[in-house]
């Protein structure tokens, strides 16, 4: 068993104890005795061993809160840095620059989760002329995407819209592991002016433009790529095409991700 499943188990156990054989442990012992903890322990055991599916349900009502919880979390973050995961100086926007409906993705050039997205990004662009995207690099694996993230960040300050586009999808559909050479070379292919670049990838800006976001990626909870935000909602994982549209479409007749 993982240390996480101990873990959620022990939980779990304290969880089931509590709410449901305090007050039999109570019950059982003799009159005018207050049970000691070794008994109330034996009786709870006891239980759980004739009553597994307790337990079982102890451990699915305890994802439900954490779960729970989490969502609650994330959608806090989400409305308090609002005007840096949407409207941020230092991000890049595709598809249409003035849609109504924003998707923001946080991505890694070397993340194969996102190289396979990268087509359900391209399917809903096409599909949804008011789709405002927002790309984020979060460059967790290792230094080449953190390299490429500094060049992607440079390349923003001179090109937008199309040709950022163009060197997204170049770097993201690319075979093998990318990191300064393979940005570079992607970067003057969307004509880049590559001495600019070079003297930008220096700047203050670059630093802070990676910065914001993997501040922004800490304070949702995100632990890997890709990961999106749409409304209030933080979707986590390359979860495809159709279940981000339902959410795109709810945002279009609601105004929220998850209409009631």
């Amino acid at each position: 068993m993982t240390l996480v499943f101990l873990r959620r188990l022990s939980s779990a156990f304290a969880l089931a104890a509590s709410l449901c054989f305090a007050a039999p442990a109570l019950a059982q012992s003799p009159a005018g005795q207050i049970p000691q903890r070794a008994e109330i322990e034996a009786i709870v055991k006891d239980y759980l061993l004739k009553n597994p599916e307790v337990l079982r349900d102890a451990l699915i009502e305890l994802e439900k809160r954490g779960k729970f919880e989490e969502e609650a979390q994330r959608a806090r973050a989400v409305s308090e840095l609002a005007p840096k995961i949407f409207d941020s100086r230092l991000q890049v926007v595709v598809g249409n620059p003035q849609g109504k409906i924003t998707l923001v993705e946080f991505f890694d050039y070397n993340c194969g989760y996102c190289k396979r997205a990268l087509d359900d990004l391209a399917a809903l662009i096409k599909k949804n002329p008011d789709l405002r995207v927002v790309l984020k690099e979060f460059p967790v694996l290792g230094t080449g995407s953190i390299e490429a993230a500094q060049v992607a960040h440079a390349l923003r300050m001179q090109v937008n819209g199309e040709k950022y586009w163009s060197f997204h999808h170049k770097l993201m559909s690319g075979r093998g592991q990318v990191g300064k050479a393979q940005a570079l070379a992607a970067a003057k292919d969307a004509g880049a002016d590559m001495a600019r670049l070079t003297r930008d990838l220096e700047s203050a800006e670059v630093r802070a433009g990676l910065q914001e976001a993997m501040q922004i990626a800490d304070a949702l909870g995100l632990t890997g790529t890709p990961s999106y935000v749409i409304g209030e909602d933080v979707v986590v994982g390359a979860v495809g095409a159709s279940e981000l549209q339902g959410r795109i479409d709810n945002m279009r007749s609601c105004g929220r991700a998850r209409c009631s």
